[in-house]
């Protein structure tokens, strides 16, 4: 007797949508959804796809009607409840295009709650496309199933970023010159917390003071070897869930 297939199946397409998902609505997707379903993945009436509104979870839904750009799709039942991600920031500085596009996908795969990217004096990159930078972490999340997005905020000047910062969240230090190392110091904390890492060319001696002297900084290594802020930033938020992070309480 042939084995009942999985549903929803595991090559279902997968994306979130704005609107709030409930069982029985009929969902109109238009624009690039539209063209992503029906023109690369090929859905076709009674496929199967899955729907995530940010807010309630993940949703199964069949499709109902395809036509050149609109695909209409009912929800059918809820498989996952929004998840609940590590309270953990990550505030790497603003780098070159190409390798914050890796932070950014990255850090969302790794399960940062909210990124907040910081312009530092030896930053090669001072402006940051909010809504591409949105969009890369969507499809992040998007492939490795998560079901919360991170937030991803406005860049903001150092300064700024330490004068607003919440008496509440502990601000790990990434700093290049050292500090105790990262995982133990991480095993310690229970709580909000954050991490910040420097741009290219490191922190320079002011901003270097500056963390240090906030009474929520704490210093932290990452290795021997210095690491670049893509790889710092993968290499920190690694860590940090491996120990006090999500990846233990795994079933």
């Amino acid at each position: 007797m042939p084995a009942t297939p999985a549903w929803p199946p595991k090559s279902a397409p997968r994306l979130f949508v704005e609107d709030e998902m409930g069982g029985g609505r009929i969902l109109a997707l238009q624009g690039n959804h539209a063209h992503y379903l029906g023109k690369v993945m090929r859905v076709r009436e009674g496929d199967t796809i899955i729907l995530c509104d940010n807010i309630t979870g993940e949703w199964a839904a069949t499709v109902e009607q395809v036509d050149k750009r609109r695909i209409d799709a009912k929800v059918i039942e809820q498989l996952r409840a929004r998840e609940t991600v590590p309270d953990l920031w990550l505030c790497p500085a603003l780098l070159k295009k190409d390798r914050f596009d890796l932070v950014l996908e990255k850090a969302t795969e790794l399960g940062a709650a909210r990124i907040q990217p910081v312009i530092m004096r030896r930053c090669v990159a001072d402006k940051l496309n909010l809504d591409r930078a949105r969009t890369i972490t969507t499809e992040a999340a998007e492939q490795c199933a998560r079901t919360a997005l991170p937030e991803v905020s406005e860049p903001l000047k150092l300064e700024a970023v330490l004068r607003e910062w919440p008496q509440d969240r502990a601000l790990f230090f990434a700093d290049e010159l050292g500090g105790a190392p990262a995982a133990e110091t991480f095993s310690k904390h229970r709580g909000p917390a954050a991490i910040i890492l420097g741009p290219e060319g490191g922190f320079d001696d002011a901003e270097r003071d500056a963390i240090r002297s906030h009474p929520q900084a704490r210093p932290i290594g990452l290795g021997p070897r210095i690491l670049r802020g893509e790889t710092a930033a993968i290499a920190a938020l690694s860590v940090w869930m491996a120990t006090v992070g999500d990846w233990s309480t795994q079933e």
